[in-house]
């Protein structure tokens, strides 16, 4: 296979992100879209160049198409299982949107029919891939500050004039736990930032949360965030974390995608490392700081569009397929963190740690 073939299921805002690197690489190419709103469909798979009879409103269309090798599944969190299942079933690789289902056993049974057909299955995730964490993570991996003692991660969301426009319909299913599987910050949003203690720390081994409700009606998003909420986490080794997570509504952002931003605190056994952006740029200071033996190092040769971590997550999953190597997050790897995410809604509901 020279060139791998992308049927994209799910045409909203984000798609546009995930469509970036798989029309400049030379390896891949849009070869048909699905999407429930027939004429988002089209519109969408007019500006990928996919001609139009490989654009439908029923996914499964799709997935009956030869020239489709792997399908890049956009969808709510309570339609990942069953499309997840259908692609398996059809032969197609997969790459799913992130949390990649709403329990563990959900889970257990995409992997399972994933590993029968035997398809590539990455579970999508882009902060990992975001590149002032890359420049983060490899200040430790080369010793800059020791061995990572603690991490804390600080969310903080409010409002934006230059925000993505995001239709009030795509935001709605994020509101209601049936189909979000959580709430939109702790728990969907949520799994970038445990996704991130991870990629630092490794897994958890115990978790405890304070998960609030805050009452937004902003014209798009009407309903109850869960926020604000703080997130302590226990690793091995007498290792510590915590996610802060806060919606202020009238904290105005400079972003291009959504009215958030975030920063990373890493303290080792010699030095500290700050991660001082996310989605927008609260901060006009270098993206990556570093302070060790009584001096600042600061790190600015790096692209810092949010754009760039979905570039980069999809480029490594396209090497990764023609290498015959693990993409990242690898279908086992998505699990775990779900059970970390899933573990903070647990914990602030029973007002106990949880133990993983």
């Amino acid at each position: 296979m020279d060139v791998l073939n992308i049927g994209i299921i799910g045409t909203g805002r984000i798609s546009d992100l995930h469509a970036i690197e798989y029309l400049q690489n030379p390896k891949t190419r849009i070869t048909a879209v699905a999407d429930i709103e027939l004429e988002l469909a089209k519109m969408r798979g007019a500006k990928w160049g996919v001609v139009a009879d490989h654009i439908f409103q029923d996914y499964r269309d799709l997935l009956a198409l030869k020239d489709v090798d792997l399908v890049e599944i956009l969808l709510p969190h309570h339609l990942h299982r069953q499309a997840t299942l259908d692609a398996a079933a059809a032969g197609k690789h997969i790459s799913l949107q992130k949390p990649m289902a709403l329990s563990i056993a959900q889970a257990d049974e995409m992997i399972a029919a994933a590993e029968k057909a035997g398809v590539f299955f990455k579970v999508f995730e882009n902060f990992i891939f975001y590149p002032p964490v890359l420049k983060a993570k490899e200040l430790i991996v080369n010793g800059e500050i020791g061995d990572p003692l603690t991490i804390r991660i600080k969310s903080n969301a409010g409002v934006s004039p230059t925000m993505w426009d995001v239709p009030r319909a795509a935001q709605v299913w994020r509101f209601d736990p049936d189909t979000c599987g959580g709430g939109p910050l702790v728990f969907d949003d949520g799994h970038h930032k445990f996704s991130l203690a991870w990629f630092f720390m490794g897994m958890a081994e115990e978790v405890h949360a304070w998960i609030g409700t805050t009452y937004v009606n902003s014209g798009v998003n009407v309903g109850n965030l869960d926020t604000p909420a703080i997130v302590s986490w226990k690793f091995p080794g007498n290792r510590f974390g915590s996610l802060e997570v806060v919606y202020a509504p009238e904290l105005v952002m400079d972003t291009n995608h959504y009215a958030q931003d975030d920063r990373i605190e890493i303290t080792g056994t010699k030095g500290v490392i700050w991660v001082t952006r996310g989605h927008g740029k609260m901060l006009d200071i270098p993206p990556v700081i570093l302070y060790r033996d009584r001096r600042t190092f600061t790190f600015s040769d790096m692209p810092v569009g949010w754009e760039y971590s979905f570039i980069n997550s999809t480029r490594q999953m396209i090497d990764a397929f023609f290498k015959g190597e693990q993409p990242s997050l690898t279908a086992w790897e998505g699990r775990e963190i779900l059970r970390f995410a899933l573990a903070a809604q647990d914990s602030a509901r029973v007002g106990q740690s949880i133990h993983l």
